[in-house]
């Protein structure tokens, strides 16, 4: 294929991609057993092959990733066997990690790679490996009651959101791909004792390390302290070799703090609901992982959480997401405690760097939202009112501050966002307050030493126009699942350049239609989604 090259070890692939067995399987010890089925898995990690699947397509692939990886994306798309876990390419060696986790607050004790299987590492040209991990290709040895199988519906979503958080400059795993199966997989989408038959898919994931907190949790929990030093060493000579000595542990961690911070911040910035953190789903390197059930702040609610499972405790809420990222870095500074010592001042230091880098990453995050060239005191409060205002008058978060960017805020008035809320009747009971604070904000600018212009430019850039909001995600599965793919990749495209306004693109920058209010899949979600 053109582009390609291929040595001759490789010449009777129709990709070209040197792929190394997962470090993890070579640093860390695996379990004794072998044999299929799920079971208590000791060790780090065990062997789970792939499950062939019927007649697997592919449907998308990430041609930034494949580049970034040194991979040509022709040559991706044209291996949906590879890439559905039909075939192995050479050096790949299918492996399920063993963790454990915290869900909703309570200890869940082993949970594992249910139904994700990491192939192995490609090196990018930059010298920096990536682990790919195949999502629904079949049973693992921690996939419970499960097939290990996963659907277009959800797949689609996490392959999209993804690629678009990339985009918006937010920490988060890729997808490299995006392959259906040719079968059919049953799920209840909101556990209420309805399956039905879907689609089936598998999504190629990408990192450079799909390493999670509760990757610790477990071999702390079960008091195997030999394994929970190896992953200590495994994370520091993989990922952070600048913290090897004796002090590793104190020192990864108060790492992995300030760049859990750095993704809370940016969450809170976008508008990004995760729907669950547990543990588990918590990243080592401080990336977005694992979407399942998460949404976009469409009406300004800080109390919102799209996922059903949590609806009367709203644990995972938007507005909690930053205490909730600080209880879960709490629950791994549990975990290396014994590796610490009796003094435990330095885990507390770590999460005193979570604070810090959050608090840092809000105000300059803040700053630019709001296009001021520096947080001065008083600058959070200002936009904690404007929060508190948008909630009341039901605005909608990213409509509104891409307006915000094109006011003179001196000369507007609240009818220049009126169109911009979900209800008309608040709007206007809350009209004055929003005229209030324009008052305010003008009065701020007039300190601040950029020209108008500088200010707009800055709000842009920090302030996007165009989000994978669940109802356009939705209405891309609708089309997909009919074989129409048009819908999937005009949302893409538009999604690639989330902060510059695109010609005969208004539909993707749109409040949320009527019909999607309350449509599975658009504002109720389950894990299963």
């Amino acid at each position: 294929m053109p582009g390609l090259r291929v040595s001759a070890r490789f010449r009777s692939e129709p990709i070209a991609m040197i792929v190394h067995p997962p470090s993890v399987a070579d640093a860390l010890p695996g379990d004794p057993v072998v044999r299929p089925g799920v079971r208590a898995v000791e060790g780090a990690w065990a062997s789970a092959p792939t499950t062939p699947v019927a007649e697997p397509r592919t449907l998308a692939v990430s041609a930034s990733l494949a580049r970034e990886l040194g991979l040509d994306p022709e040559a991706i798309a044209a291996a949906p066997d590879v890439f559905a876990g039909n075939r192995l390419a050479p050096g790949m060696r299918p492996v399920a990690t063993n963790y454990g986790g915290h869900q909703f607050g309570h200890w869940a004790g082993q949970l594992g790679d249910g139904r994700a299987i990491l192939l192995g590492e490609v090196e990018a040209p930059d010298g920096r490996r990536h682990e790919l991990q195949l999502k629904g290709a079949g049973p693992t040895p921690f996939s419970r009651h499960a097939d290990g199988r996963a659907v277009l519906r959800s797949s689609l979503r996490e392959f999209v959101v993804s690629e678009a958080m990339h985009a918006l400059g937010v920490p988060t795993t890729r997808a490299l791909t995006l392959v259906a199966t040719g079968e059919t997989v049953v799920r209840d989408l909101l556990y209420s004792g309805d399956p039905r038959p879907e689609p089936g898919a598998v999504v190629c994931r990408g990192a450079p390390s799909f390493m999670r907190f509760g990757h610790f949790e477990l071999p702390a929990a079960r008091g195997d302290q030999d394994l929970l030093r190896r992953f200590v060493d495994h994370a520091v000579h993989a990922h952070f070799p600048q913290f090897a000595g004796p002090d590793a542990a104190a020192d990864l961690f108060a790492e992995v703090a300030r760049r859990t911070g750095v993704m809370a911040a940016h969450w809170m910035r976008v508008g990004f609901v995760h729907g669950v953190m547990n543990t588990d789903n918590m990243s080592l390197l401080g990336l977005t992982i694992d979407y399942g059930p998460f949404g976009w702040i469409e009406a300004f609610d800080p109390h919102w959480t799209p996922n059903t499972t949590d609806a009367q405790h709203r644990r995972y809420r938007f507005g909690a997401q930053p205490q909730v990222a600080h209880w879960n870095l709490s629950a791994l500074a549990s975990a290396l405690a014994p590796l610490i010592g009796e003094d435990t001042s330095p885990l507390q230091a770590g999460m005193a760097a979570y604070v810090e880098a959050f608090q840092q990453a809000q105000a300059r995050m803040g700053a630019d939202k709001l296009g001021l060239e520096a947080w001065h005191e008083g600058d959070l409060g200002l936009l904690q009112d404007l929060y508190r205002w948008m909630q009341a008058a039901s605005i909608d978060m990213t409509l509104f501050f891409r307006r915000l960017a094109a006011l003179d805020p001196a000369q507007a008035s609240p009818a220049d966002v009126e169109g911009l809320g979900y209800d008309p009747v608040r709007f206007t009971r809350e009209a004055p307050a929003f005229a209030a604070w324009l008052e305010r904000y003008a009065d701020r600018l007039a300190f601040d030493p950029q020209p108008p212009a500088a200010r707009r430019a800055r709000m842009d850039d920090a302030n996007p126009l165009y989000v994978p909001r669940n109802w356009l995600l939705q209405q891309a599965i609708d089309a997909a699942e009919q074989g129409d793919l048009a819908e999937l990749q005009a949302l893409m495209a538009v999604l690639k350049r989330p902060y510059e306004e695109q010609p005969g693109a208004s539909r993707f920058a749109a409040l949320r239609p009527a019909w999607a209010l309350d449509r599975p899949g658009c504002s109720a979600l389950s894990c299963s989604s």
